[in-house]
């Protein structure tokens, strides 16, 4: 919405649109040549690539990769994305680990009060952060190098990947555990989603993210907002063929006025 208004500003505004992950929808209209597409490969300097594991979700796993972390002194993201229960894992947490300080942030908090439990997360006043995908974006925390994400089954591609980039932001090796119930339990679409996640844990690998994701959801209307890819109903692989088609037509068009000119 905001990239619209902006363009609104001024018809031959020329604007750079910078993504991690692009939804299927603008990837689907770089690659079809309706809009440029430029890849930054090379990752920061000093950086690991983050451990990835796909895991069922056992007080085995969540122990020993807590442990890990607050051995060495660092902090911890637990993602739990219901409100609802969010205390219950806090309490199940303080039950494996009594001493650690456990802290708790959501999105139906008050703003004040988020604040200040952000901030004394930064601080080190908790070891671990119990949280909602409020954590997902904008956040740079040096010393939180674990994250663990409850029911990585019910979230998107891009999601899991954004969330899996709150660590790893230094030179010290970051882990981060995706936790399903049980494999059987969840769909298809799901376990592509974190086989996905788990092939790409190489630094830059958030093209090739996106990539996976199109192919998993499809491209969507690109003639709307909607991201669902419902392809087959409106026949968008022969629209996107034809657009293809026209882009090349009107590109080899101006090539032959400029040719003319000069």
């Amino acid at each position: 919405l905001h990239k619209e208004r902006i363009k609104k500003l001024k018809e031959s505004i020329d604007s750079l649109t910078l993504t991690a992950t692009p939804i299927p929808r603008t990837l689907h209209m770089s690659l079809v040549g309706v809009r440029d597409l430029s890849v930054i490969n090379t990752p920061p300097e000093d950086r690991f690539p983050i451990a990835t594991y796909i895991c069922r979700r056992d007080d085995k796993v969540i122990t020993e990769a807590i442990r890990r972390e607050l051995d060495r002194e660092g902090q911890i993201f637990f993602v739990h994305n219901r409100v609802r229960s969010i205390q219950k894992i806090a309490r199940d947490l303080n039950r494996l680990f009594p001493k650690a300080r456990i802290g708790i942030a959501h999105g139906q908090m008050a703003e004040e009060q988020l604040e200040d439990i952000m901030i004394d997360f930064l601080e080190k006043k908790y070891d671990i952060l119990v949280c909602t995908t409020i954590i997902e974006i904008g956040l740079d925390i040096p010393n939180v190098n674990t994250i663990i994400i409850d029911d990585a089954h019910k979230f998107g591609l891009s999601q899991l990947y954004q969330l899996r980039g709150r660590v790893g932001r230094t030179d010290r090796r970051a882990y981060a555990y995706f936790l399903y119930p049980s494999y059987r339990s969840i769909s298809d679409t799901a376990k592509k989603r974190l086989q996905a996640i788990k092939e790409f844990s190489e630094l830059g690998s958030g093209f090739k993210l996106a990539m996976r994701d199109l192919e998993i959801r499809g491209a969507g209307n690109l003639l709307g907002k909607e991201q669902h890819g419902s392809v087959g109903e409106v026949g968008f692989n022969l629209y996107c063929r034809l657009l293809e088609e026209a882009i090349k037509e009107l590109r080899e068009e101006e090539e032959g006025k400029e040719k003319k000119e000069k």
